[in-house]
């Protein structure tokens, strides 16, 4: 039996469950593991290195699941794999709580790192991608400010409730909810597609002047996503700035209590999170169709390295310019996971896409994985200052820009590469070259 047309566009309620499985993954799989650190080495005195790996473990962990998630999805569907990645989540983050050897400890860094990526932001751009073109920007800004709330929501969540709880009760309770809204949400949400509803992208029929504000997908050069110069420039441009924004965010709390105080330090914290929503919101809405996404990016680089600026002016002691810094590296720590899968969107075709986004989110991860320890032993240097953190944080950055800027070239180079893949095309455009070429010109294309 055909199902009658929705008239009501469907896209927006997939927005508004992706945001919710967002706020889940980030809250016990990203903000989780700091608390459960510092629980862990309370309850059982383990040393700080072993605990700290164990946090490296669950992320690096979840780059090697995240690589394969277009594979999982074709297999067993993108609905299965969201309970099944709900489920392994919850399993991991008890067994953070009921380890009671180091072996037990890393083991269930198994599962919470293998989990929680179902959830996170390539997850997060599979769930939203097959119902949006041109509005594809701001709906995946609003997805992905679920990641941003589940900071505010659940770190706090968390203390509260392991010290009211205990922390395996709290595990269990939060667990069992989760697991619940997100088998709900796959069932009556993310097992629907534009195709069983009869509808289309952004609700309504891409026009020819709506597509052709669209930047021109190429193919992927003739050797693979490893020989594309755009997919290269694109996942370490989003490597270094994730590396960046992880490695400064998990000392930056540390960094300001000496000045600040713990309260008017944490609610700093507070105010560059709600400063990310609102960056991430921003780009999402007002960047307009067809616009070079790879500048947009860099802009948003730039933002934060005058926040990092600021810092380093700051010296450690003016109130002004640390508040100032905070908030401006916090206004762009959103869109350093949202904007690179806009960038793929716009660069790669639809299918490619696919593969593209899961990729670098895995490579991001899995690279900053070492960032915290990374930072820790640069202030960890005898000749070490809380401004080098900063300079650190601003150069990284500034690579990352470089990165951005160098694979807009490419974009434009890869026409050459996607000429096996393309014969029509690349004859056209030898067929031009050759009449430009004799009547004495010479088009760049």
């Amino acid at each position: 039996m055909v199902r009658a047309m929705q008239t009501t566009f469907f896209g927006w309620r997939v927005v508004a469950g992706a945001f919710v499985l967002a706020t889940f993954g980030w809250g016990l799989g990203f903000y989780g593991p700091p608390v459960f650190l510092h629980q862990v080495q309370e309850e059982r005195g383990w040393s700080t290195v072993l605990v700290s790996t164990a946090v490296t473990v669950h992320f690096l962990i979840g780059a090697l699941v995240v690589a394969n998630l277009p594979g999982l999805y074709k297999r067993f569907g993108l609905p299965a794999i969201t309970r099944t990645g709900t489920l392994v989540l919850a399993l991991g983050v008890l067994g953070w709580a009921l380890a009671r050897e180091p072996w037990q400890l890393l083991l269930a860094t198994l599962f919470s790192g293998a989990g929680w990526v179902t959830m996170a932001a390539a997850a997060i751009n599979a769930i939203v991608a097959p119902w949006f073109a041109v509005k594809w920007p701001a709906a995946l800004a609003m997805a992905y400010n679920g990641a941003s709330i589940g900071g505010v929501v659940f770190s706090p969540l968390w203390v509260a409730a392991i010290g009211w709880l205990g922390f395996p009760m709290a595990a269990l309770g939060i667990g069992v909810v989760m697991v619940v809204v997100v088998w709900l949400l796959c069932s009556l949400v993310f097992a629907r597609t534009p195709q069983m509803l009869g509808q289309v992208a952004d609700g309504e029929p891409m026009t020819a002047a709506v597509a052709a504000t669209l930047a021109p997908a190429r193919p992927v050069a003739p050797g693979g996503l490893w020989h594309d110069l755009r997919f290269l420039t694109l996942a370490t441009g989003m490597a270094l700035g994730l590396f960046a924004q992880i490695g400064l965010i998990a000392h930056l709390f540390s960094l300001l209590v000496p000045t600040l105080g713990e309260q008017l330090s944490g609610l700093l914290m507070g105010a560059s999170t709600a400063a990310a929503i609102g960056g991430r919101t921003l780009v999402g809405w007002l960047m307009p169709p067809g616009s070079d996404r790879r500048r947009v990016a860099s802009a948003s680089h730039v933002v934060q390295i005058v926040g990092s600026l600021a810092l380093i002016f700051a010296g450690g002691h003016i109130v002004a310019l640390l508040i100032v810094g905070v908030l401006l590296f916090g206004a762009g720590i959103g869109n350093t996971t949202s904007l690179p899968p806009l960038i793929a969107q716009a660069e790669f075709d639809k299918a490619d896409v696919a593969r593209v986004v899961p990729l670098i989110v895995a490579i991001g991860q899995g690279f900053y994985a070492f960032a915290p320890a990374v930072f820790g032993a640069i202030r960890a240097l005898p000749a070490s200052s809380t401004t080098l953190v900063f300079v650190a944080a601003a150069v990284l950055q500034g690579l990352a820009i470089v990165a951005f800027l160098a694979g807009r070239k490419a974009r434009y180079s890869t026409m050459t590469f996607a000429s096996v893949a393309a014969p029509p095309f690349a004859a056209q455009r030898r067929a031009r070259w050759g009449r430009d070429r004799s009547g004495g010109k010479v088009i760049v294309l």
